[in-house]
């Protein structure tokens, strides 16, 4: 049985996302549109998934937290946690070694992050767009450090991803690689990505963005959630899955 997941979204803590998307109003659109497995990726921070993780499971949503980290080469990339403390520890770690430049909202804007009703309960203080001290080599294992997997973000882009920065998409120990579209094209022609699994994902800075590029997981919910929508993904199953995707 497929299962319909997209793992790549911002919410309004990002400062090039609309503060239109709560937590709770992503839930609510990708639920409308047939998504049940959703994760929450911000940039550099993962500060609005704890609402994340109460209002998903309500609306019959998986969710798995994340951030969108940026590396010393200004990579793009998805760092996934089936556990909300874990996303949160390794939110701690990315913020102290975030560049520590001063986020201006009226110029870069706002940084905020809610609760499960939309109520405002902090804003994040230096710009979360700017990059960590994490090289591409070194992101991965520290994520596993924590529980996490990475993901290659939009690598078929030609701006923050491996290829616009690197050239090419580079070996590690991905879990799979997001493209725009499957088999990915890089200036007219065919994108070598080293027959790593291959995803899609909506890349949602608003909410017309959300579900607009989901993609199938051959897995069922009792599979790939076995304690329930409160207890959190597996993450060997959430692996397994990812790895029955097509590779081109």
């Amino acid at each position: 049985m497929l299962l319909l997941a997209d793992l790549h979204n911002h919410s309004c803590l990002s400062p090039c996302g609309s503060l239109d998307m709560s937590p709770r109003y992503i839930a609510e659109l990708a639920a409308a549109r047939g998504v049940k497995a959703l994760a929450l990726t911000d940039h550099n921070s993962s500060l609005n998934c704890p609402a994340f993780a109460k209002v998903c499971p309500r609306l019959g949503i998986l969710p798995i937290f994340g951030m969108e980290a940026t590396t010393q080469e200004e990579v793009h990339m998805l760092c996934l946690f089936t556990s909300l403390e874990a996303a949160m520890a390794f939110n701690d770690y990315a913020y102290s070694v975030l560049l520590p430049f001063p986020n201006d909202p009226e110029k870069t804007g706002d940084q905020v992050y809610v609760d499960e009703d939309d109520n405002i309960e902090g804003e994040v203080e230096y710009y979360l767009v700017n990059p960590l001290e994490l090289s591409v080599d070194n992101i991965e294992p520290t994520a596993a450090l924590y529980g996490g997997i990475v993901i290659p973000a939009h690598v078929d882009r030609p701006a923050f991803s491996m290829t616009s920065q690197l050239g090419v998409v580079v070996k590690g120990n991905w879990a799979a690689v997001e493209c725009t579209r499957i088999p990915p094209v890089l200036n007219e022609a065919p994108l070598d990505t080293l027959d790593y699994p291959l995803i899609t994902s909506s890349d949602a800075h608003y909410p017309e963005h959300v579900a607009r590029r989901p993609f199938d997981l051959d897995i069922t919910m009792e599979e790939l959630a076995p304690n329930g929508l409160t207890g959190g993904a597996d993450m060997n199953a959430l692996k397994q899955a990812l790895q029955r995707r097509p590779r081109n």
